[in-house]
């Protein structure tokens, strides 16, 4: 809100109107991404967020459907650098930003904030905000195809760095930035295109905000959007209120960061205080060699304020106002609160991870909120290589799996991690006409989520059959770590890949780069489930039974899990 503003009260109509309005347009914004975008990592998989700032960069509304990890608070952190960079007073109408700076992101830097300054009033003269979108470009140099490398052992060899930079300066494009960006990527078309479609979206969802605070009058606009972080703030502090006072912890551990060093601690501290909570990180691993350290704000704050949002604060919307109650304690140097040179390219792999152990952290002080592990690895894959006139493709797919159990039901899935929010599995066909590969099997794997008085969710298993040589990237995770289950149940399955190669001998590729693939191999790959709520011997005869006929669980399972009998006709008995 302006410091020259003087709040107003709202009256209760037309702050619902400007509440979900603002929302309205980000998730219009983000229908049109999806729709405008030139790269199936953006239109399909929807690799992206849309976000509205205030004037000084504090979350005010983003689209229903964003990847959590990009608007708590990547785009904020832009913005905020934007105004330290030119001040408010050199950010003009039709200037747009760019910015995926390490030292300011924290993140791998495909994912790229673009926003523009919103201004309304008669004359333009009140600056009420920012629009602004952060999607992952499909490439932006480096080392290797995709920008995305287990190799890099600093950020200069993970591409191009952008730190507040203007693509558009008072409504004309900035040429030489449009040259620059064409010139470090090896897919300009699809990141061009991109481009592109993320400017259409800022500068209409500029313009969508500014008719909204035009047709209320900038003070009730202003007064209303400060009204709805008060009233968020106030519902969060009273769930953390409903949390009995004390100190909760828990660890859990990585496999590896994909140089070499092993078992890397994961550890989380939640302290609860009346209606403040903290979140202590000061015992997390330190920064590692390999490319998944975040910095303090794309890192160790976007991850705190994730979880507590997924447990805590479930039914609001997600806004600065919602996470004011959180306090963090995290050293510099931590995996979490990297300095900006080192290496982030696959930054959020521990994401799920440290997510899943803040949830076990409140095991007992929230027994009817928590929910086992869930699956808690990227579980992606990318084949690499040349199309037939030598030039370049990546094709980018994605392990969705099971979600933990919880009080009242099974787990769900397979989808996504709490990290990624909604985004999606790319079409088969699609991925079969774009890509030189057929998928032979897209199935539930049974036998993966854990065991319950309420079952672990579903991971799946796909075969890829190869038609032409190319590479493969694997990373999964939580292979020795696998997801646990909470009060009594049972742990799931974790992931796994392995390559089948034409003449039938099978090699594990859970975690490769640079991988060799001959046409006519196979790739297969399992992810993992989610971890039972409960102790199995609670579990109804006849939800085994079901799982049982669906196929989720195998008589063997059963009989060693739950302790049942099946006979030959599927009846089950104790």
């Amino acid at each position: 809100m302006s410091a020259t503003a003087e709040r107003l009260r709202v009256d209760p109509v037309t702050l619902e109107v400007i509440r979900h309005g603002i929302i309205s347009i980000a998730d219009q914004i983000d229908a049109n991404m999806t729709r405008t975008a030139y790269s199936a990592y953006i239109y399909e998989y929807k690799d992206y967020a849309v976000g509205l700032s205030g004037p000084d960069g504090e979350l005010l509304a983003q689209s229903t459907g964003a990847m959590p990890v990009f608007v708590a608070d990547s785009i904020g952190m832009a913005v905020r650098d934007g105004l330290a960079t030119y001040g408010k007073e050199r950010l003009r109408h039709g200037d747009v930003v760019l910015c995926n700076h390490a030292a300011i992101q924290g993140q791998h830097l495909n994912n790229t904030v673009m926003y523009t300054p919103i201004y309304a009033g008669p004359q333009r003269e009140e600056l009420i905000g920012f629009f602004a979108i952060n999607a992952h470009w499909f490439d932006i140099g480096g080392m290797t195809v995709g920008s995305l490398s287990m190799k890099a052992r600093d950020i200069f060899m993970e591409g191009l760095q952008l730190r507040t930079v203007k693509l558009w300066s008072a409504g004309e494009p900035v040429e030489e930035m449009y040259r620059i960006i064409e010139n470090n990527t090896r897919f300009p078309l699809e990141v061009m295109g991109d481009i592109g479609a993320q400017l259409a979206g800022c500068l209409l969802g500029r313009d969508l905000t500014a008719r909204v605070a035009d047709k209320y009058g900038v003070p009730t606009y202003l007064s209303a959007v400060a009204t709805i972080l008060d009233q968020t703030e106030a519902a969060a502090r009273e769930k953390i209120r409903a949390i009995p006072d004390g100190t909760y912890e828990a660890e859990s551990f990585l496999d590896d960061d994909g140089a070499g060093l092993q078992n890397i601690p994961i550890k989380v501290r939640v302290i609860v205080a009346g209606n403040d909570l903290t979140v202590d990180f000061s015992e997390m691993a330190d920064e590692v060699p390999g490319s998944i350290n975040s910095g303090r704000y794309g890192g160790g704050r976007t991850v705190a304020r994730v979880a507590f949002k997924y447990l805590i604060a479930t039914d609001e919307p997600a806004n600065e106002g919602m996470f004011r109650p959180i306090k963090l304690i995290l050293p510099d140097g931590k995996l979490i609160s990297a300095k900006p040179t080192a290496p982030m390219s696959n930054y959020s792999f521990p994401f799920p991870t440290i997510i899943d152990t803040f949830i076990k952290a409140l095991e007992h002080a929230l027994p009817a909120r928590v929910t086992g592990a869930h699956f808690g690895t990227f579980s992606s894959l990318r084949f690499i290589g040349k199309n037939p006139d030598g030039s370049p493709f990546q094709c980018y797919d994605s392990g969705h799996g099971g979600w933990g159990a919880c009080a009242t039901h099974d787990g769900a899935g397979p989808f996504r991690t709490m990290a990624h929010g909604d985004t999606r599995i790319i079409p088969v066909e699609l991925q079969e006409s774009m890509y030189p590969y057929r998928l032979e099997e897209f199935s539930l794997r049974e036998d993966s989520g854990g065991a319950g008085t309420y079952r672990g969710g579903m991971g799946f298993r796909k075969r890829y059959r190869v038609l032409a040589d190319c590479t493969l990237n694997t990373n999964y995770e939580r292979l020795r770590c696998p997801p646990w289950g909470v009060l009594g149940g049972g742990p799931a399955k974790p992931g796994r890949c392995i390559v089948r190669r034409k003449d039938g001998r099978e090699e594990v590729a859970s975690k490769v780069e640079g991988y060799p693939l001959e046409a006519g191999d196979s790739v297969i790959i399992e992810t993992g489930g989610g971890g039972g709520y409960g102790d199995p011997d609670g579990r109804s005869l006849d939800a085994i039974a079901l799982d049982l006929k669906r196929g989720y669980i195998t008589p063997e399972a059963a009989a060693r899990d739950y302790g049942v009998n099946v006979a030959a006709d599927g009846a089950v008995t104790r």
